[in-house]
């Protein structure tokens, strides 16, 4: 077996690939930090289709996967409507919804459960696809519906949640002991809680005006 190693199984363990997964829906409903903006309205939509992808792209490479990663205008396309579905698991608002929304993509979106080492080039270990070659969309959807339903599975509550901050839409794995978490990061919650001390700080409009 070409790879063993412990820096294979902690770069592919379950919570690494749940976190890809949130990073990947990020990147592909335009609202993470690596999302640059179009600098001209001309080929606006071209330019935010490029961008869509290289950050996609840029999740793909820091989780792990070898180069080269190609992805055509397609395989975004059907990328972004896989992350539309997985968002309805971020979205529940309690572990039963989620394992609801989790069972509807396991029996509508995914296949059996198989074992693949990629032809002696990894570790043994379980995929949902159909085969070791899918397309992006399938892999992307039935990779993050595996690590999502283990994450349920061992801490009995949802894998992940939406940002509350009414400024962001990101979506976060939510993992570990500790209170639940409401924003996708320290800087949303930083935000909020100073936009929340400042309505605090404002008084009143009595009505009395000057005299």
């Amino acid at each position: 077996m070409a790879a063993t190693s412990d820096d294979w199984s902690t770069r592919h363990s379950v919570l690494s690939n749940a976190r890809r997964t949130a990073a990947l829906i990020n990147a592909l409903s335009g609202t993470g930090d690596r999302q640059p903006k179009p600098k001209a309205a001309t080929d606006a939509a071209n330019t935010l289709a490029d961008a869509v992808a290289d950050a996609v792209a840029e999740v793909l490479r820091e989780y792990g996967e070898s180069e080269p990663v190609e992805l055509a205008a397609d395989d975004v396309v059907r990328m972004r409507a896989a992350a539309l579905l997985l968002r309805e698991v971020f979205a529940a608002e309690d572990v039963d919804a989620a394992a609801a929304a989790l069972n509807r993509l396991l029996a509508e979106q995914t296949g059996p459960l198989r074992l693949t080492s990629h032809g002696g080039g990894t570790p043994w270990h379980p995929h949902l696809d159909s085969h070791d070659d899918a397309p992006w969309d399938e892999w992307f959807l039935t990779s993050s519906c595996l690590a999502l339903t283990v994450l349920l599975w061992d801490h009995q509550r949802p894998p992940g949640g939406l940002c509350a901050s009414p400024a962001c839409r990101n979506v976060y794995i939510t993992s570990g002991p500790g209170p639940a978490r409401r924003y996708c990061s320290r800087r949303c919650a930083t935000r909020e809680r100073v936009a929340a001390h400042r309505r605090g700080q404002r008084t009143p409009d009595t009505g009395s005006g000057d005299s």
